[in-house]
C-alpha cells in the first residue's frame, strides 16, 4: 500500500467509547470544540507554513495542507451524540459514519481515500499489567473492537484506519478539564513492579501486542484497507511541575507524527509540555506507514539470536594464601584476607535482566542478582564470573554474595542492597541498610572480618538530568556520595570500599540510533530521555556531556580528598574503569547487542562478568595506574596478584605505583654492632633522619597537577631521605630501603605536616629553611633523638640526611654579603659541628643541592603550566633574571662557590676525627639531566604544580640515587643524575659490604693548591653614574666617585702585605692596600680602589706598587697616631689643591680614615694617659679639616679593631714575633693580666668614641658632605683553619700587620659596610676567602648610605650615638673573662640596644668571636 497524505479527500475524527470497558462517556467532538480547533494559534508546522496558511492545526487542517480540497465529517450543528452504552455506541457511530459518506455530494466514496481515526481508552489501569497481554483484558479488547472494525472494513472502501489508544492521556489528571475526552480512571488491583522500568516495560509490551494482533489481522491483507495502532505514553519521569493544561491540538499533532513514523519504531513518548516540531513525508518514505510498508514483525514474535550463556573463566593465580596473620592495615591487604562482601547501586548491581533470554523483554524486569558482577555469587568461576565468585577462589568460605533472583529485601540477596531505579540520592538509605544487615548477620564477624563493598551509581541521575537540573547537579550527586561513603567510614571497621566511577552513558545514543539493531527503542527513550531525546552536537547533549564528566572529577576530588583515609582500617578507592567505555561492536563495526540485556539498556551476563574482569584488574592497579578505558570485546582475563605486592592497591600503598625491587640476598647486619662507621652495614642503621628545606620536607610531592595550592602540602612519609609511607615496593624512599634491611629502623616520617607533627619524626627539614637555619633543625634534631625512648642514643647507628643551599640562592642577589659562599659555608660548617660534636654512632649524607638552572629551564620552558606571573614570589633571584644577563653569570658563579666550599669542607678532614662518625658528600645532584619532550619543552611531569619543587616520580628517582651514592667510594661517586633512567637498587656484596665512607674507600684529600691571588669576581648589574652629576652626598652612586684617598697608619700603608725578599719586613705596599691600593684588577687585587674602577675605570688618587711616589692621596704614614690624623688631613687638602688631574669643586671624593692600632700599641707604656678623650679629639679635628676645605666628599671613618682579641689568639712562631714587638709593647703581656683587661675598655671606649660621628649634626650642615662610620671590625673574628688554629695566611710576616689577603678581606667588608644602611651595618669581618661576597647597588638601593638616606629618626640617632656608654662598664667589669666572653657580651648589648646592627655569625669551636 503507497498511500500518500495528499491523496484524502476526507478527513474523519470518528471517537469510539466501549461502555464500561471502553470509556463510558465517549463522545465525538462537537461543532464549538471544532470551531476551538480554528483559533488556537502559534503551533510549529515546519514542512511549509507560509503555504498551509493556519495558526492552529487539527488533524483535518494538517491533511487539508497536502490536498485543500479535504472534507471533515463532525456532527450537525448543535447536536452531538450522546453516550449509549456498550457496543451498540460503537456501531451507531459506525453506522452514521458510512451513511454520512456514501450521502455525502463532494465526496466519491469508492474512489477517494480517507482516513478514519478510532479513538479509545481503557479506564482500567489494569491495561498495563503483564496478565493482561495474555488471553485477558487486552484479547477483550481486541474482539469487541474487531466488530467495527470488521463493519468498515467491509463498508468501506479505500480507508486508512488509526485506531488511536488514549488511555493514558486521559487518565493524566493534567489533562484539559473542560474536555469532554476525560473519564475517570477505575483503579486496578494489579500486582508487581511499580518501578519507572516496570511501567515502560509494560507499555512497550502493551504496544507490541496491539501491534502484534493488528498485523496478523484481516484488516491489514488488502491493498485497500488498513488499521494501525497509534499508542500514546506519557514520558514516565515528567518534571515536579505540572506542565500547562493540555487540549486536543497536542493530540493531532502527535497523531500526525506517529504516523509518519514506521512501525514498531513509535518510541517518542507522548510529551505533555514539549511542543515538538510536525514531521514530514520525505522523498525516501513518501508513505503513511502501514505493517506492510514498515516491514513489521513483531518483537513478540521476531527469531532472536541465540543466547550466549553465561561467561566463565580459568582461574590460574598460584599464590591464594591470606596474610600469616590477619592484617590491622587496609594497605595490606591480600585478596584471600576478604571474608565479606557487599554491594550498593542501582539496577545494574541488582542484576536486571542479566539472566533474561534474548528478546524476553519483560524478563527485564527480573533482578539477577546472582549474575551481579560486584555482588553476584551464582555457580563459580567457571561458569559466572563476577567479583564475588574471583574472590572465592582466593577464600572459599566469603560470604555475604547474592544468588538466584530477588530483590533487596530477598533472602537471596544477601549483602547486594542495590534498589533498581535508585539515584545518588538514595545512595545513604542503601549504605544505612547494608550497615544493619552486616551488625545483625551472625554468618559475619562485624568487627574482625574484613569487607569489600562496590558502589555504582549515577546513570538514572544523569538519564534525568535535563528535568531537575539542580537535583542531579554534579555537587548534589558528589554530596550524595559522601553521605553514604561517610556512613561505611562511621561504623563499617575493616572495609575496602570500591568506588566505581559513573559510566559515559552518552555512548547509549549509538545503540538507539541504530537501526540496524533491533533495540525496543520506547524503553530506551522512556529510561534515559536526557540521553536520547536531544539532537547531535545540541547545546542539551554538550550539557549531559559536560555534567557527566563532573559527575566523575567530583568521585575523584571527594575520594583524594583523603577524607577516608584518616584510618589504618579503611579506605575508599576509585576505580575508574568506566570512565571512557565504549560500546562493544560486532566484526561488521555495529554495535554488539549481546552485551545487553534485551532492553538495551541493563547489561546481560556477558557484560556483567566483563565488568568484574575490569574491577577485579582495576583494583590491583595502583592509583595512578589504573585502568580507564576497559575494552569489553576482549576476552576475560583474571589478573593475578603480583607475588613481590600481592595487597589491593590503594592511594596510600599506590603513590602512582613509584616502588622498587631490591634483589639482595645479604641483608644481615654485623654480627656485634660495629664500633666504627667505616665498618657499617645496612643492616646496622637503626635510626633516620634528615634536615635541611621544602625539598626534604616534602613539598608538592602528592600533589595533583595543577593543583598549586596544594605545593604547600609538606608530604614527608614521600621524601627521599626520610620518608616512610608505604613500603619498597610501592614508595621508593631512603627509609624504606634500609627497612628491606631492618625492620626495626625508626625515625622515618610518614604522612604530612609540618616539623612539629608528631608524624614527622626526624625529618626536621622546614621548608624555606637558608643554611642560616640548619643550626637550629640540628639542636632541635639532637634533642629529640636524645629523649625519644625508641631511640638509644648512645648506641643506635643514624643516618642523617642533609641537604640545603637552594633558598640561599633564591634570595643572593637581595643581599651578595649575607648570602655569600664564605657565610653558607660557615652556617654549615656550624651545624656539622654540632652534629659531629653531639652525636654518637652517626654517618652524615651531605647532598648537593639541585642546581637553579634546571629549576629555571622547567619553569620558564613551559610559561602554560608553570605559574610564570608568581617566578619573584617562588624564587626571585632564580627565576626572574634575564637570558645571558649579568644577574644570571652572578647566579652562576654564586652556585659554584656554594658547591666548592661543600667539597672544600668536606676535603678538610674536619669530621675525620672520631671512629663512630662521618660526614660523606653525595655529590649525585650536581648534574641533572632534564627529559625535553619532543616539542622541546622540559618534561614538567617530574615536578610539582609550582615547577620547583620535585614530585613522587623525582623522589624515587633521588632515593634510588642517593642509595647508589651510598654504595659507591669515595672520589668515585656518580654526579650525574638522569632522571629518565632505570636505576637499579645495587646491594652490598661479601667484597664490600659497608656504606662507604674516606676511610673505608682509601680516599685521599687533594692538596689544596696554592692561591694565585686574592681577587674578586664583579657580579653587579648596576654600575652606571647619575644621569647628572649629583648635588647631594645622599644620591651618590659609585660610579659618581671620581677620587679616592684615604688617611691612617702603617695598616694603610700596608706595611708586610706581601713577602719582601729583602730582611726588612717594613715594606709598605701601598699599591695593595685595602682602602686605596689599585694595583692590578679586582680579578687579582681585591681593594676598594679596584673595585671602584668596576664603576668608573677613570677613577683618581689609589696607590700604586711601594714608592711614596706612587702613593697618591693615600697620605697614611706608618706608626702614626690618632694625634698624626689633623696634619695628614691638611696634607691631603694640599695635595688635592694643587693637583692638576681632579676638579677639587666638582668631583665627589671617597676618603677613608682607619687609625688607633699604634694608640693602642703604644698605651701599656703609660696606662694614665686619657687616650679615649684625646683620640676623639685628635680624628674630629682632622675631620673638621676635610669638612672645611673638601667639597663634595664621603668620609669612611673606621672603627679601630679589637687588638688583643685579635692578636693573641695566635700561637707558634707568631708568639715569639708578637713578644718581641717594639712597636706594639701591649701585646707582650699576657691575655689575662690587669694589664690587657684594661687595654679592652680603652678599646672598647675608642670605638665608641668614634660610632657618634655618624650622628654629629655639625657634619650634616652641608648638603654634599658626609661623615660615616663603618663598624665591620669592631667585633673582630680571629681567621682559622681547618685544624682550628689561627689561619697566618691572613698576616703578614711579622704576624703583626694584614697580608695580601687579609686586606682582600677587609676591603670587602669595608665596601660591604658602605651599601648597607647606618644601623643596620655588619659589625664583624668574616675572614673565610671567597670570590663572591661583594655586595652590589640595587636599582632600589643604588646610593651610599648615609645617616639621612638610612631614613634613621632623630630619636633613633640620638640612642645609636649613645649606645657605647652602656657598653664600657661591662667590658670593665669583665675582670678575668677572656677576650672571647667579652666579646659575646658586647655582641649582646649590641643587639640590645644598638640600631639592629647586624650580629656576628655564631661562636663554634673553630671561630673565635669578639
Amino acid at each position: 500500500m503507497g498511500l500518500w497524505p495528499g491523496n484524502f479527500l476526507v478527513g474523519l475524527l470518528l471517537l469510539l467509547g466501549q461502555g464500561k470497558e471502553f470509556g463510558r462517556g465517549m463522545r465525538p467532538i462537537d461543532g464549538d470544540k471544532a470551531q476551538n480547533l480554528q483559533t488556537e494559534k502559534n503551533f510549529p508546522f515546519l514542512c511549509s507554513p507560509k503555504k498551509l496558511g493556519l495558526n492552529m492545526p487539527s488533524e483535518s487542517d494538517i491533511i487539508s495542507h497536502f490536498n485543500p480540497s479535504v472534507l471533515t465529517s463532525t456532527c450537525p450543528p448543535g447536536k452531538s451524540t450522546a453516550p449509549i452504552g456498550g457496543v451498540e455506541d460503537l456501531w451507531i457511530q459506525a453506522e452514521e459514519l458510512v451513511r454520512r459518506l456514501k450521502e455525502n455530494s463532494q465526496l466519491d466514496f469508492q474512489h477517494d481515500w480517507k482516513l478514519i481515526n478510532v479513538f479509545f481508552s481503557n479506564t482500567s489501569l489494569c491495561y498495563l499489567c503483564p496478565s493482561a497481554h495474555k488471553n485477558g483484558p487486552l484479547m477483550s479488547d481486541m474482539d469487541k473492537l474487531a466488530g467495527v472494525l470488521h463493519y468498515l472494513h467491509q463498508e468501506v472502501p479505500r480507508a486508512f484506519v488509526n485506531l488511536v489508544d488514549l488511555s493514558e492521556v486521559v487518565a493524566m489528571p493534567r489533562w484539559h478539564q473542560g474536555t469532554r475526552l476525560r473519564p475517570t480512571p477505575e483503579s486496578c488491583g494489579c500486582s508487581g513492579e511499580t518501578s519507572k522500568l516496570a511501567t515502560v516495560v509494560m507499555q512497550w509490551s502493551y504496544q507490541e501486542a496491539w501491534d502484534s494482533l493488528l498485523a496478523s489481522s484481516s484488516f491489514n491483507d488488502q491493498e485497500s484497507f488498513a488499521v494501525v495502532f497509534q499508542p500514546f505514553f506519557y514520558e514516565v519521569s515528567p518534571p515536579a511541575e505540572g506542565p500547562p493544561s493540555q487540549d486536543p491540538t497536542t493530540l493531532a499533532l502527535s497523531l500526525w507524527n506517529n504516523m509518519m513514523k514506521p512501525v514498531g519504531q513509535k518510541d517518542e513518548p507522548f510529551s505533555a509540555i514539549e511542543r515538538r516540531p510536525m514531521k514530514c513525508p520525505s522523498q525516501e518514505s513518501p508513505y503513511l506507514f502501514t505493517y506492510r510498508n514498515s516491514n513489521y514483525q513483531s518483537g513478540l514474535l521476531k527469531p532472536q539470536r541465540q543466547s550466549e550463556g553465561r561467561e566463565g573463566t580459568v582461574f590460574r593465580c598460584p599464590d591464594k594464601d591470606p596474610s600469616d596473620s590477619t592484617p590491622t592495615s587496609v594497605h595490606r591487604l591480600k585478596p584471600a584476607d576478604i571474608q565479606v562482601i557487599g554491594a550498593m547501586g542501582d539496577s545494574i548491581t541488582a542484576g536486571n535482566g542479566a539472566g533474561s533470554k534474548p528478546g524476553h523483554i519483560l524478563d527485564v524486569m527480573t533482578q539477577y542478582r546472582g549474575l551481579s558482577w560486584s555482588g553476584g555469587g551464582d555457580h563459580n568461576i567457571s561458569s559466572v564470573t563476577t567479583l564475588a565468585n574471583i574472590l572465592r577462589e582466593f577464600n572459599p568460605s566469603l560470604k555475604g554474595f547474592s544468588t538466584g533472583t530477588g530483590r533487596e529485601h530477598s533472602a537471596g540477596a544477601f549483602f547486594n542492597q542495590a534498589v533498581a531505579g535508585d539515584r545518588a540520592e538514595g545512595l545513604a538509605a542503601q549504605a544505612r541498610r547494608l550497615v544493619d544487615l552486616m551488625k545483625n548477620d551472625t554468618r559475619i564477624n562485624f568487627q574482625e572480618d574484613w569487607k569489600i563493598i562496590t558502589v555504582f551509581i549515577g546513570g538514572n541521575d544523569l538519564c534525568e538530568f535535563c528535568y531537575e537540573p539542580v537535583d542531579y547537579s554534579p555537587q548534589n550527586f558528589t554530596d550524595n556520595i559522601r553521605k553514604a561513603l561517610d556512613i561505611l567510614h562511621a561504623e563499617v571497621p575493616r572495609a575496602f570500599v570500591n568506588m566505581v566511577k559513573v559510566l559515559q552513558i552518552v555512548n547509549l545514543r549509538e545503540l538507539y540510533k541504530e537501526n540496524k539493531i533491533s533495540c525496543p527503542r520506547l524503553i530506551l527513550r522512556s529510561l534515559c530521555p536526557c540521553v536520547l531525546k536531544f539532537a547531535d552536537n545540541s547545546t542539551e547533549l554538550d550539557s549531559l556531556i559536560d555534567i557527566n564528566k563532573k559527575y566523575q572529577e567530583g568521585t575523584n576530588q571527594l575520594i583524594e580528598s583523603g577524607r577516608y583515609d584518616t584510618r589504618e582500617d579503611f579506605t575508599v578507592v576509585v576505580q575508574p574503569f568506566f570512565e571512557k567505555v565504549d560500546i562493544p561492536k560486532t566484526s561488521e563495526g555495529l554495535p554488539d547487542s549481546s552485551f545487553f540485556a534485551p532492553d538495551c539498556f541493563h547489561f546481560s551476563s556477558k557484560a556483567h562478568a566483563r565488568a568484574a574482569s575490569a574491577l577485579w584488574k582495576n583494583m590491583l592497579e595502583p592509583v595512578g595506574q589504573k585502568t580507564t578505558q576497559h575494552n569489553f570485546e576482549n576476552e576475560i582475563d583474571i589478573i593475578c596478584p603480583n607475588q613481590v605486592w600481592p595487597f589491593l592497591s590503594t592511594y596510600k600503598n599506590s603513590m602512582e605505583g613509584h616502588g622498587t625491587w631490591l634483589s639482595c640476598g645479604e641483608r644481615t647486619p654485623s654480627a656485634s654492632p660495629p664500633t666504627s662507621v667505616h665498618k657499617l652495614r645496612p643492616a646496622d642503621i637503626r635510626v633516620v633522619a634528615a634536615l635541611g628545606d621544602s625539598l626534604t620536607a616534602g613539598n608538592g610531592i602528592g600533589s595533583k597537577p595543577g593543583d598549586l595550592p596544594d605545593v604547600t602540602t609538606q608530604y614527608r612519609g614521600l621524601s627521599y631521605s626520610s620518608g616512610g609511607d608505604g613500603s619498597l615496593e610501592n614508595v621508593t624512599t631512603l627509609p624504606n630501603i634500609l627497612r628491606e634491611f631492618n625492620r626495626n629502623l625508626t625515625g622515618y616520617a610518614v604522612g604530612t605536616g609540618d616539623a612539629n607533627d608528631t608524624n614527622a619524626f626526624l625529618n626536621q627539614a622546614v621548608p624555606g629553611a637558608k643554611a642560616e637555619e640548619l643550626m637550629s633543625q640540628v639542636q632541635t634534631l639532637v634533642q629529640k633523638m636524645k629523649d625519644d625512648h625508641r631511640i638509644n642514643f648512645h648506641e643506635d647507628w643514624k643516618v642523617i640526611t642533609v641537604l640545603i643551599g637552594a633558598n640561599d640562592l633564591c634570595d643572593h642577589c637581595t643581599d651578595s654579603n649575607l648570602y655569600s659562599a664564605a657565610n653558607f659555608f660557615n652556617h654549615l660548617r656550624n651545624a656539622l659541628d654540632v652534629l659531629h660534636r653531639e652525636v654518637p654512632r652517626a654517618l652524615v649524607n651531605l647532598v648537593d643541592f639541585m642546581n637553579p638552572s634546571v629549576v629555571r629551564q622547567v619553569f620558564l620552558g613551559n610559561p602554560d603550566k608553570c605559574p610564570v606571573q608568581q617566578a619573584s614570589i617562588l624564587c626571585n633571584c632564580v627565576l626572574t633574571p634575564r637570558e645571558n644577563s649579568h644577574e644570571l653569570a652572578r647566579l652562576d658563579a654564586f652556585t659554584r662557590a656554594y658547591q666548592s666550599s661543600m667539597r672544600e669542607l668536606m676535603e678538610s678532614g674536619r669530621y675525620d676525627t672520631r671512629e663512630d662518625f662521618s660526614v660523606v658528600l653525595q655529590p649525585f645532584f650536581l648534574n641533572i639531566r632534564l627529559p625535553v619532550l619532543e616539542d622541546g619543552c622540559p618534561d614538567t611531569s617530574f615536578f610539582a604544580p609550582d615547577c620547583i619543587h620535585p614530585n613522587q616520580k623525582f623522589h624515587s628517582q633521588l632515593s634510588r640515587a642517593l642509595w647508589v651514592n651510598m654504595l659507591e667510594p669515595v672520589g668515585r661517586k656518580t654526579d650525574t643524575l638522569d632522571l629518565t633512567a632505570d636505576i637499579p637498587l645495587p646491594c652490598p656484596t661479601q667484597e664490600e659490604p659497608f656504606l662507604r665512607t674516606p676511610q673505608n674507600s682509601d680516599y685521599t684529600y687533594p692538596t689544596k693548591p696554592a692561591m694565585e691571588n686574592w681577587g674578586s669576581d664583579f657580579l653587579c648589574t648596576e654600575w652606571n653614574p647619575s644621569n647628572s652629576i649629583p648635588t647631594s652626598v645622599h644620591k651618590l652612586q659609585p660610579a659618581d666617585i671620581k677620587v679616592v684617598a684615604a688617611l691612617g697608619d702603617s695598616l694603610t700603608t700596608a706595611v708586610g702585605a706581601r713577602v719582601s725578599n729583602s730582611s726588612d719586613l717594613l715594606v709598605s705596599w701601598r699599591g695593595l692596600s685595602w682602602s686605596i691600593g689599585g694595583d692590578g684588577a679586582l680579578e687579582t687585587h681585591t681593594t676598594l680602589p679596584n673595585i671602584l674602577k668596576k664603576f668608573n675605570p677613570s677613577i683618581l688618587g689609589f696607590s700604586t706598587g711601594t714608592w711614596e711616589e706612587t702613593a697618591g692621596f693615600n697620605v697614611a704614614v706608618e706608626g702614626a697616631r690618632a694625634r698624626d690624623m689633623p696634619a695628614q688631613a691638611r696634607d691631603l687638602v694640599e695635595r688635592m689643591k694643587t693637583s692638576t688631574e681632579i676638579n677639587l669643586e666638582m668631583d665627589w671624593k671617597l676618603v677613608t680614615l682607619f687609625i688607633g692600632s699604634s694608640d693602642l700599641c703604644h698605651y701599656c707604656e703609660n696606662l694614665e694617659d686619657h687616650l679615649a678623650e684625646e683620640y676623639v679629639q685628635h680624628v674630629q679635628q682632622a675631620l673638621d679639616i676635610l669638612y672645611a676645605e673638601l667639597p663634595r666628599a664621603f668620609i669612611n671613618m673606621v672603627e679601630v679593631m679589637e687588638l688583643a682579641g685579635l692578636h693573641q689568639g695566635q700561637g707558634g712562631k707568631c708568639a715569639v714575633l708578637l713578644a718581641a714587638q717594639s712597636n706594639c709593647s701591649c701585646l707582650r703581656h699576657f691575655p689575662n693580666s690587669p694589664v690587657i683587661q684594661e687595654l679592652k675598655k680603652v678599646n672598647w671606649n675608642l670605638q665608641s668614641g668614634i660610632s657618634r660621628f655618624s650622628y654629629q649634626h655639625k657634619y650634616m650642615q652641608r648638603e654634599d658632605f658626609a661623615v660615616v662610620v663603618q663598624p665591620f671590625f669592631q667585633n673582630t673574628l680571629i681567621p682559622l683553619n681547618e685544624l682550628g688554629s689561627t689561619d697566618l695566611t691572613f698576616f703578614s710576616e711579622d704576624c703583626l700587620h694584614f697580608s695580601a689577603r687579609g686586606h682582600a678581606e677587609m676591603a670587602i667588608a669595608l665596601w660591604n659596610n658602605m651599601l648597607e644602611p647606618v644601623g643596620h651595618k655588619t659589625t664583624f669581618s668574616n675572614f673565610t676567602y671567597s670570590r663572591a661576597k661583594l655586595k652590589c647597588p640595587s636599582p632600589e638601593s643604588p646610593y651610599l648610605y648615609t645617616l639621612r638616606n638610612s631614613w634613621l629618626f632623630p630619636d633613633q640617632t640620638a640612642k645609636a650615638s649613645d649606645v657605647f656608654h652602656g657598653a664600657v662598664p661591662l667590658a670593665a667589669g669583665g675582670g678575668l673573662l677572656g677576650g672571647l666572653v667579652v666579646g659575646i657580651l658586647t655582641v649582646s648589648v649590641c643587639r640590645s640596644i644598638r640600631c639592629h646592627q647586624k650580629k656576628a655569625p655564631p661562636a663554634s669551636l673553630h671561630i673565635a668571636n669578639f
